[in-house]
Parts: C-alpha cells; structure tokens; sequence
C-alpha cells in the first residue's frame, strides 16, 4: 500500500488532543496510526487491517517505530472488530475504501480492496464508528467531496454531527476533490475551513499545506 496524500491530510488534520484511546479503521502501511501516536504523546492506539500482507507490513513498521509500545494491530474487518471489541474510543481515525462497486477496479487484489467501497460500505464504518465512541469521542475521514451528500444524510441516521470540515483543492485551476470531516454526537455548528495544495506549478506546494504537514516531510 502505498503512502499517499489522503493519507498525510487526515493524519495531520485530525484532531489529537485529549484522545485517551484511538482507533485507525484499515491502517494500511500504518501511516495514519504513526502519525497520531506522532502528535499524541500518550494514547493508547489500535489498528485494524484486513489485508494480510499489509497486516504484516504495518506490524513491522510499528515494531520499528519510537512508538511500539502504544500501538496495537489486528488482522480483521471492521465489521468484526466492531461487533466484538468492548473498547470505546476517544478518536477514530480512517482513510477508507471510496471508489463506487461498478468503477474500474486496480488489478491487484490487496489494492482494489483498499480503494473500492465494496468491503466496507460508508454507511457500515459511520454506524459502526459511532457505537463504539465515547460520549465526547470523535470521528475523522477523508472523502470525496461528492460524498457530503451521502455523509449528511448518514449523520442524520446515526445522530451524529459534523463538528469541522475543511474542503481540499489541489490547485487553483481545479475544483475541489476531496473533505476532511469530524463528527462528534454533541449538536455543534461545523468549523468550514479551505486548503488548497498546490499552485500552478506541480510540487509547488501552498504555505498552507507547508505548515499542515512540515512535521511528517523532511523537505518541508
């Protein structure tokens, strides 16, 4: 799995603190659940991965990390780890599959698994999200910016809020692709933020995103 921008976004967007206990929902490579244990200096983090290769690729890199010993991995879905996990989190962090059942699909199997909706279903990780949150706990994706739609109605059903959204554009010449988004169960007015990439240029990056991502970049 690679390591890509959606990925560093939410890592680096989400907000860490006076989260006890975290959850990353398919860690893939284990970036995002590097990064809270990063920003947070005593959570307790879990991350769940269903693939098996990148199961043991996450453990390696965990084991590997100045934060071993607050990070632990399962090789399950989240369906299951939900229906059987007694724990609840403060924070709940993922990067989940997005692409529609009928889009063109990558030829592997391990990565068309990580990138289409057809193995965890948005409406299944919000219901399922939300049942193992604290009272005050949070829930923090990345998506499509077409999905709002779907993610209102899914906060409707689940009685849930969005607390902060920050629309993605990567340059000036694009509209935008992509939303993070935090839902919490208390009734709040969301925080609407904007942040654009890139200018003109490729890799001439915004001094806004510089200052987003500067601790996870050596360039930066």
């Amino acid at each position: 799995m690679k390591v890509g921008m959606d990925g560093v976004l939410l890592g680096a967007w989400t907000d860490t603190s006076a989260a006890e206990r975290i959850l990353d929902i398919g860690t893939g490579t284990g970036l995002i659940a590097l990064m809270m244990a990063q920003r947070n200096d005593s959570a307790l983090i879990d991350a769940i991965e269903i693939d098996l290769e990148a199961f043991e690729e996450a453990k390696m890199n965990f084991q590997e990390s100045a934060w071993s010993n607050r990070i632990r991995i399962e090789c399950c879905s989240f369906q299951d780890f939900a229906e059987q996990t007694d724990r609840k989190y403060d924070l709940i962090v993922s990067n989940p599959p997005f692409f529609a059942k009928d889009g063109l699909k990558a030829p592997a199997q391990n990565r068309a698994q990580a990138r289409h909706s057809d193995s965890l279903p948005l409406k299944f990780l919000i219901s399922g999200a939300a049942n193992i949150l604290t009272e005050t706990g949070r829930i923090a994706l990345i998506m499509p910016v077409e999905s709002l739609p779907e993610i209102l109605q899914l906060c409707l059903s689940n009685k849930l809020y969005i607390s902060r959204l920050c629309r993605i554009k990567p340059n000036p010449i694009k509209p935008d692709f992509r939303i993070l988004f935090e839902l919490t169960q208390t009734d709040c007015i969301a925080i609407e933020e904007r942040l654009m990439i890139e200018f003109e240029t490729h890799h001439d990056y915004t001094p806004e995103y510089k200052e987003l991502t500067r601790d996870f970049y050596l360039k930066f």
